[in-house]
């Protein structure tokens, strides 16, 4: 018997999962990692820790599994997106610290962008709207502040990658240096109409491209694992980010279909097929992923802070011990008190693009209690996947009817209600939650002949509940006003 084995590297973990062929998960390792905040806006990991964590999380999936490197039929990749690793070709030593997505240290690098009139060229080119979130000013802030880097890169001695593309170079023992075209379209240097990195581009950012991968489908064969590190050689077969592969994994094949991922932000995806969107309400347009010589898209709502937010609640403000009570604790009153929580701690995403806003917590009284507090950061999730299920309403000219959720926070029952609440949509919540990690299983398998078509997988994907809005639409509207009030407040802070 064989088994896939993804490989799930996420913002504050590294987890590895095996899967059977009726895609049941049959052993889970999962490894924290070190959040670095050098700065205030700075955010930082140390790529070997990524790197000793996720080897530790596969030890314990296979053990878990009770199989061994041998059993595994391929890999698949998938990852926190935009983060930029660089490191040394000859010893594999970063040069420095990852740059997190979340980090805003570059947004002086962006505002120089878009103040001598590039934005246009960047989002036509690109499909992202220009913000310290992408790859390409994390490669040039390293470039120019890590000592002879440059003087490197441009004697082709260093690498850049996000982290599957740092992974696999491992995994491989330096053989490959690839990435998958929904990774390459988050770096803000790719061409997602060309399919190829932009020179125009390079040459805005200073970057040479003796530097980067080489990009390919996210379901392929792209070589093999190094027996010594793995144990086993093992084909590497699958790739993509991890929303993308949330999509994949979530069975989203069918133009118009989304998804929403809560992890520690929130990304919905709206697949829209071969046909490239262009947003006019501040949504991304990225690369959904590139299977079978054919490539798709989807429109794209990044909302930064999310389930980071409770991670607040829990190690800044110490109010909770756990996430999982949040769901108990926001029950023990009937409302939020007139209390907003607006967590824009690193500025903020889709669809408003803030770089400069910051978190404010308003309408506290003194009869605000800690369960206010807690509920406002719940339904704060809440409101901000509206914000951009609203905007793909009108980017799309379509209605959405139904979103399939995925992510840690889908299993608050309290949280997926107060969503269909306040987006008068069905929420549906799958049987498997671990989409991502399933996502990066079937783009291995499918490259690999383990599973034999989409048709396949999509017959495999069941749902476990789906949530109704119960209160009124009118009661929808109030509550959701107060919350764009709110946001106004949090706005252009910290310019």
């Amino acid at each position: 018997m064989s088994f896939i084995l993804s490989l799930d590297e996420g913002t504050t973990s590294a987890r590895a999962i095996v899967w059977d062929k009726d895609s049941t998960l049959k052993g889970i390792g999962q490894y924290e990692f070190e959040q670095i905040y050098p700065k205030p806006g700075w955010v930082e990991h140390n790529p070997e820790e990524i790197w000793t964590a996720q080897m530790n999380a596969i030890k314990d999936a296979l053990k878990n599994a009770k199989t061994e490197p041998s059993k595994i039929h391929a890999i698949g990749v998938t990852n926190q997106r935009e983060t930029t690793i660089l490191w040394d070709k000859n010893n594999g030593k970063p040069i420095y610290n990852a740059i997190v997505w979340q980090c805003r240290r570059t947004a002086d690098i962006i505002d120089w962008l878009k103040n001598n009139g590039y934005s246009d060229m960047v989002v036509e080119k690109t499909g992202l709207i220009p913000d310290s979130y992408f790859s390409a000013p994390k490669i040039k802030w390293i470039l120019e502040n890590v000592p002879n880097a440059r003087e490197k890169a441009e004697k082709g001695e260093l690498l850049f990658g996000t982290v599957d593309t740092y992974l696999i170079w491992r995994l491989s023992s330096g053989k490959l240096h690839v990435t998958d075209y929904t990774n390459a379209s988050r770096t803000m240097l790719f061409n997602i109409t060309k399919l190829e990195w932009d020179s125009e581009l390079l040459e805005l950012f200073n970057i040479p491209e003796e530097i980067l991968p080489e990009v390919k489908e996210s379901s392929e064969i792209y070589g093999y694992t190094d027996e010594k590190v793995f144990g086993s050689s093992v084909p590497i077969s699958g790739d993509a980010g991890d929303q993308q592969a949330a999509l994949f994994g979530q069975t989203c094949f069918d133009v118009g279909n989304v998804k929403s991922t809560y992890g520690t932000g929130n990304f919905i995806l709206m697949n829209t097929g071969k046909k490239k969107p262009k947003s006019e309400h501040g949504l991304l347009t990225t690369i959904a992923y590139g299977i079978n010589g054919d490539i798709f898209y989807a429109l794209e709502g990044s909302v930064f802070i999310t389930g980071a937010a409770i991670q607040w609640l829990r190690d800044g403000l110490k109010i909770i011990k756990s996430a999982s009570e949040t769901e108990e604790i926001a029950k023990t009153v009937p409302d939020n008190g007139g209390v907003y929580f607006v967590p824009a701690f690193v500025g903020l995403g889709a669809p408003y693009w803030d770089q400069y806003a910051r978190g404010v917590i308003i309408g506290i009284t003194r009869g605000t209690t800690r369960a206010h507090i807690v509920r406002a950061a719940l339904e704060s999730i809440a409101y901000q996947t509206k914000d951009v299920l609203d905007a793909m309403e009108h980017d799309s000219n379509a209605k959405i009817t139904s979103v399939k959720v995925d992510g840690g926070a889908s299993n608050n029952d309290f949280l997926m209600q107060f969503q269909a609440d306040i987006t008068r949509i069905e929420i549906i919540r799958p049987v498997i939650k671990e989409t991502t990690a399933l996502g990066a299983a079937y783009l291995a398998g499918l490259a690999t002949d383990f599973w034999d078509s989409m048709e396949t997988i999509k017959k495999q994907w069941k749902v476990d509940k789906v949530f109704q809005p119960k209160i009124s639409k009118e009661m929808s509207i109030k509550l959701y006003r107060l919350w764009k009030k709110a946001v106004e407040h949090a706005k252009g802070w910290a310019e």
